[in-house]
């Protein structure tokens, strides 16, 4: 009894872990993104972003996992801030960098917006790797695959904005606007749709003092 018992426990221990639903996690990120704030939200992410990385150990080769481990590891960076969270931002570039080699076109092009905003967002060289011009050439690939996406035309818009490129930025703020539901990420969507509209009052504004 007690050598079958064993032998058992032991299969069980070697057997992988069934994955968590990707959905698990984007729902997750987006109610700690948009309820949360302050202490509870850095606290929060953390503990979402050590999750997501016991779960790459039984998917390694998934790039939507990679993806998601990158988006949420960058969420937490920005929650953190200050130079620790320089870690989880290249730690997030090298994720998105691996899951472009794995499946450039997953979920939707995916891993070109979030590498692309993240180019645009961290400072450049010597603190990282900030660079404009290779989010630019990032963020035209991710269009180039879901031209029609609420993230990659909000992401292309704030960087344009960023560049004071203001009339660029109202066209793909208008698609953003424009982007149709995500299935099964109506938070997250609302929550964007939010961004997308206080980016395009702000841009209609420095239109307006720019006339």
């Amino acid at each position: 009894m007690k050598t079958w018992l064993t032998a058992a426990l032991l299969a069980l221990a070697s057997t992988p872990l069934l994955a968590a639903p990707l959905t698990e996690y984007q729902s997750r990120w987006a109610e700690i993104k948009y309820q949360l704030e302050g202490s509870r939200q850095e606290k929060e992410f953390e503990a979402l972003n050590d999750d997501i990385h016991r779960e790459l150990i039984q998917q390694p080769d998934d790039a939507r996992y990679l993806i998601w481990s990158a988006i949420i590891g960058a969420s937490y960076a920005g929650a953190r801030g200050g130079l620790g969270a320089l870690k989880y931002v290249k730690e997030a570039r090298s994720e998105l960098e691996q899951a472009l080699k794995l499946d450039a076109g997953a979920l939707d092009g995916s891993a070109y917006t979030s590498l692309g905003s993240l180019y645009y967002q961290v400072p450049g060289w010597p603190i990282a790797f900030g660079n404009d011009k290779k989010a630019e050439e990032l963020l035209r690939k991710a269009l180039a695959i879901n031209p029609d996406g609420i993230d990659p035309n909000y992401f292309y818009a704030d960087l344009l904005v960023k560049q004071k490129r203001y009339d660029e930025a109202v066209k793909y703020l208008q698609n953003a606007e424009h982007a149709p539901d995500r299935p099964g990420r109506s938070l997250a969507d609302r929550g964007r749709r939010e961004e997308v509209r206080q980016l395009l009052e702000k841009t209609r504004l420095e239109l307006g003092d720019a006339r």
